[in-house]
């Protein structure tokens, strides 16, 4: 059985982890003690860790590492919302956990690297090079895949659940089941190096995605305009079929 990392394993890194445990045997990290048993208890090998923005002089290598076939990095690097805030210390402690690691690596990243315009974003508009929560990595281990994910939806993360505002403004999500997939198609072609917006086809507005969770009807209409990141690179190199599409059947 094939060994996975999972480097921060929070809200989605849990939902990998569940949905990739039948085929691989599960290395997670955790910030929190009290999460230790739970993990554990699922069968996971848990290790504590943190990297916080500052410098620790006692960040070690982590012993698994070299013995792991792939690494998922799933702990922040850009702040909220994709602004790019400069995170150098954490940047550091973390490839000082990764030490010299030469096997298959995934960086969660976000689709707030592009700027707010009324555009349809495509991989190419921003290199990961002009990034500076992405380049980091890549500078010592050019084999991540960087992973570029919209809002994160599925199970109580619903929109109608939030104080929202801005309603016809159209938005960028994806299911964790469809990134639970994204992760399983790419680990089992062993990609490299790879760049991918990991985000639902289909873009409607804010009311529409609430309405439908409420479970009310939607009257007004869908500007074609507004900020979109897409998804066709993914769809067309991984052959990827999308469970959840469209945002307003996420539940």
């Amino acid at each position: 059985m094939k060994k996975l990392g999972i480097i921060g394993c929070g809200w989605l890194g849990n939902h990998i982890a569940e949905r990739l445990s039948n085929r691989y045997k599960i290395f997670a990290t955790t910030t929190t003690e009290s999460k230790i048993e739970d993990l554990k208890s699922k069968g996971f090998n848990v290790t504590l860790a943190s990297f916080p923005d500052e410098p620790n002089p006692e960040m070690k290598k982590w012993e698994v590492a070299s013995q792991l076939d792939s690494i998922i990095i799933g702990i922040p690097f850009s702040g909220i919302r994709g602004m790019q805030v400069s995170m150098r210390d954490r940047q550091h402690n973390l490839r000082k956990f990764l030490g010299d690691y030469k096997g298959q690596l995934f960086l969660m990243s976000s689709t707030g690297v592009y700027p707010e315009i009324d555009t349809d974003f495509k991989e190419e508009d921003k290199s990961p090079n002009e990034v500076e929560s992405e380049n980091f990595i890549l500078e010592k281990f050019p084999q991540t895949n960087i992973m570029r994910l919209a809002g994160l939806m599925g199970d109580n993360r619903l929109l109608k659940n939030y104080n929202i505002s801005n309603l016809d403004m159209l938005v960028n999500h994806i299911h964790y089941a469809d990134i639970c997939s994204v992760f399983e198609k790419m680990l089992k072609n062993n990609s490299q190096s790879k760049v991918y917006n990991i985000v639902a086809p289909i873009h409607p507005n804010k009311e529409e995605v609430i309405n439908a969770q409420k479970g009310l009807p939607y009257s007004g209409e869908r500007t074609t305009k507004g900020r979109t990141i897409s998804a066709e690179k993914l769809i067309k190199e991984l052959d990827f079929e999308f469970q959840y599409p469209d945002p307003r059947y996420f539940h």
